[in-house]
């Protein structure tokens, strides 16, 4: 199964899809989310987001001062400063 994926910043979306994981890196450490991962909110530290979309595109976010949501095969990030890494 695939994630469901919205990143987002308090201007705009900066990328949605569906993903196979998610790596951020949140004040407690790095995590990784797979489908099927136990529900958690988690604060985000200043660092990368990676997301694998289903394609195999590899999508980075630099991303601050938000959290990480995951309820079911949704997984939420909201930051409050985020943009693509080329």
């Amino acid at each position: 199964m695939a994630l469901n994926v919205s990143v987002v910043s308090a201007l705009s979306e900066i990328w949605s899809g569906e993903a196979t994981q998610i790596i951020a890196k949140t004040v407690d450490g790095e995590i990784g989310i797979l489908s099927g991962h136990e529900p958690l909110l988690a604060l985000l530290a200043h660092g990368e987001v990676r997301v694998t979309a289903v394609d195999g595109e590899k999508i980075t976010v630099d991303a601050e001062d938000g959290f990480l949501s995951v309820d079911g095969d949704t997984v939420t990030v909201v930051a409050g400063q985020a943009s693509l890494v080329a």
